[in-house]
């Protein structure tokens, strides 16, 4: 591991150099690229150097126990043993953690989609409010998000949404909210006052570059449709809303946010390579048995993750076990405690398979 460590430690030492190379600062492709190769690093470096530092100050510390002192200073002493330990173990730990293989689509912009499943029209209220959340959640993070395409009910709620979400990290915190979400509530139109439970599905896909998936244009069935809003508003008079079907597996992405076709189109084409390749890739996975099953799921969209109980303000993620009664807040966007959480249990089933190996 340490010598790893030395390594990109060298690295990072030796891209600060070119960073500061006029004639690197003056070609900005290898600027932009040296300079996110030394971010990337630089936290794994920053702790590699804070462990080092541990370390001397730990062999120092205890080289003062063989000297003469009184009482009271050895006691300091030992004090000032035992914290400098427990620093150097956490920064040992947090190295672990910063050297496992990093998933190649964290720092990706994603697409977000909502569907209501079971439950009808109090699903398609809550797939709403997962909608809601998930913006809220973008926003607190800084992150811009962009209503690709909806599909509304007569009273507000919504059949499939699809949310693009642009930012740094999006896809590391959102990928573990892909699953079924089931909410236990009264509904509105319930005059006897019983608690129904509904479902809606969340999918979290990244977006991924044209290089990544070919997407050939005689494979493509494209329509064009007048656009709608909530509840038959907002009616385009022009065919600028694009439908895209993937003849040769079926995918249908549909976009009517812009007014221009040619925008819809380019939107929809985006959204289309996330879903192949989400696709391409858990058929690969499933061909080589690689799908790694952990504490925080497979990410199957027909699996179970998340209860909101209404009744008792209560959210329930069911893969780590961890309950909140502040359900409010959560659907307010409140989810970094919950996300934390489940980057955590990730995190430690990988240390413990790589440990294995």
């Amino acid at each position: 591991m340490f010598d790893k460590l030395e390594s990109m430690e060298k690295r990072y030492e030796q891209l600060s150099e070119w960073l500061c190379n006029p004639d690197i600062s003056g070609n900005p492709t290898k600027l932009r690229t040296y300079a996110k190769e030394q971010s990337d690093l630089e936290e794994t470096v920053t702790t590699y150097r804070l462990y080092r530092e541990a370390e001397r100050q730990l062999e120092e510390t205890k080289a003062m126990l063989s000297e003469k002192l009184d009482d009271e200073m050895r006691e300091m002493v030992k004090q000032e043993v035992d914290e400098v330990s427990r620093r150097l173990e956490e920064y040992g730990n947090r190295l672990q953690v910063l050297l496992l293989p990093k998933d190649p689509n964290d720092d990706k912009n994603v697409f977000l989609e909502v569907r209501a499943a079971a439950g009808g029209e109090e699903a398609a209220l809550f797939a709403g409010d997962l909608l809601r959340m998930y913006t809220r959640y973008a926003e607190a993070n800084g992150w811009k998000t962009e209503l690709i395409d909806a599909s509304y009910t007569d009273i507000g709620g919504f059949r499939d949404a699809t949310l693009s979400i642009l930012g740094k990290g999006a896809y590391s915190k959102l990928k573990y909210e892909s699953g079924a979400h089931r909410v236990q509530r009264v509904p509105t139109t319930e005059s006897g006052g019983r608690i129904h439970t509904s479902t809606a599905t969340v999918a979290v896909l990244p977006e991924v570059e044209d290089v990544q998936v070919e997407v050939h244009e005689k494979d493509l069935r494209i329509d064009t449709f007048c656009s709608t809003g909530p509840g038959g508003q907002s009616v385009n008079t022009t065919q600028s809303a694009v439908r895209i079907t993937h003849l040769p597996t079926g995918l249908v992405v549909s976009c009517q946010d812009e007014k221009s076709q040619l925008k819809n189109r380019d939107k929809a084409m985006r959204v289309l390579r996330a879903r192949l390749f989400e696709k391409y890739q858990a058929e690969q996975q499933e061909e080589q048995a690689a799908a790694r099953k952990s504490q925080v799921g497979t990410g199957d969209r027909s699996e179970r993750i998340r209860t909101y109980n209404f009744p008792q303000s209560r959210v329930t993620d069911h893969r780590i076990g961890l309950t909140l009664h502040r359900l409010d807040a959560v659907l307010a966007g409140d989810l970094d405690e919950i996300v934390q959480h489940l980057i955590v249990a990730d995190q430690t089933e990988r240390l413990s398979e790589a440990m294995e190996a």
